[in-house]
């Protein structure tokens, strides 16, 4: 009897232990279920809150934002003068034929780009590295290829349908963008870059300000200025978007051209000159072009040395190599470079 009572005691206290045991894992399991229900949540929360970093990597096209990340094929639509396209939301392999300086400003270096591109006075040393895509004009379809782009850049009409072959391609006709805020701004918002172009667009303003009250101060207000290249074979007037330092003369410091000329020189951008026309296009101050003539040559000469300008030492000469670039990092160190010289009135 006390055998069997036993045995029943036993299952009933086994039973009862079965019975605590399937309780608690069910207890078990339903705190994991909503602690994991719970992190869930926070995760979706999270990724739809989650902003775009502002750091970027000089490689590359940059570091990626955590939506590129979470999403590395996500593309974006561009409006162009060929169509809309769609590129990538964060382009990582970017060949530019044109407009390095902003993507250099922007913290964007490209991984090819012209030969003629790649030895700018003002940028070089921050394109040690990047492949060489061939003459200026004519870009090499082979060379680009291989380096697997998944962006080109190019204000190249002419090379737009063989590079658009190789990958999304971004054409800005030249003139477009008429000034560094345009131009920053532009692609500030094609890169996802809008922070670093706003940065760098208020550090460019306050050193233009500078300038241009340094020149304000030793230079009438009334004062002429010719944006002149001189050649073997012709000489040549610019404008206020074609180089040769028009931007930061008629731009950024705020000159005007001849009024006789002001017009017509601002709308084509430029004009060649015969010697008897050169003094009706010639300003108070010139600022030249030439990889040939020298101050003294332009003195010595008897065209030249009859304008009030080079007679007055109001004539400045430069090379091509720091005159032609008219990106926003060119612009800024040209407005310095010249009202620097300008100040000193002579």
């Amino acid at each position: 009897m006390f055998l069997k009572n036993q045995s029943q005691n036993h299952k009933r206290s086994m039973a009862s232990m079965l019975a605590m045991l399937l309780l608690c894992v069910s207890i078990f399991t339903a705190c994991g279920s909503a602690e994991s229900s719970e992190t869930g949540k926070t995760n979706t929360e999270s990724e739809a809150t989650a902003q775009p970093s502002s750091e970027a990597s000089n490689a590359g096209a940059g570091e990626a934002t955590p939506e590129a990340t979470a999403d590395p094929n996500a593309v974006k639509t561009i409006s162009t003068v060929k169509g809309d396209i769609e590129i990538p939301a964060q382009p990582k392999r970017i060949v530019a034929e044109e407009y390095l300086g902003s993507l250099i400003a922007l913290g964007v270096v490209p991984i090819g780009a012209p030969g003629l591109t790649l030895q700018n006075y003002y940028f070089k040393e921050a394109l040690t590295g990047v492949e060489d895509t061939g003459e200026y004009g004519k870009p090499s379809a082979e060379k680009i290829a291989a380096l697997a782009p998944d962006l080109i850049i190019t204000g190249n009409g002419e090379s737009y349908e063989l590079l658009s072959k190789i990958a999304p391609t971004l054409f800005i006709p030249y003139g477009d963008l008429k000034n560094a805020h345009e131009e920053l701004t532009y692609f500030g918002d094609v890169l996802g870059k809008e922070q670093e172009a706003k940065t760098w667009l208020e550090e460019f303003d306050r050193r233009i300000a500078e300038a241009k009250a340094k020149v304000d101060a030793a230079i009438p207000a009334d004062a002429t200025f010719s944006i002149f290249e001189h050649t073997e074979k012709s000489t040549y007037a610019y404008g206020d978007n074609f180089g040769r330092g028009g931007q930061p003369v008629y731009q950024a410091l705020g000159r005007k051209p001849p009024t006789d000329v002001a017009e017509v020189i601002m709308e084509k951008q430029w004009a060649e000159l015969s010697a008897e026309i050169v003094p009706q296009y010639a300003g108070d101050y010139i600022v030249m072009t030439s990889n040939d003539w020298t101050l003294a040559d332009f003195q010595a000469d008897p065209i030249w040395s009859n304008l009030p300008a080079v007679k007055n030492g109001k004539l400045y000469v430069w090379p091509e190599e720091r005159s032609w670039y008219y990106d926003p990092l060119a612009v800024l160190a040209q407005t310095e470079e010249l009202a620097d010289w300008l100040a000193k009135g002579n």
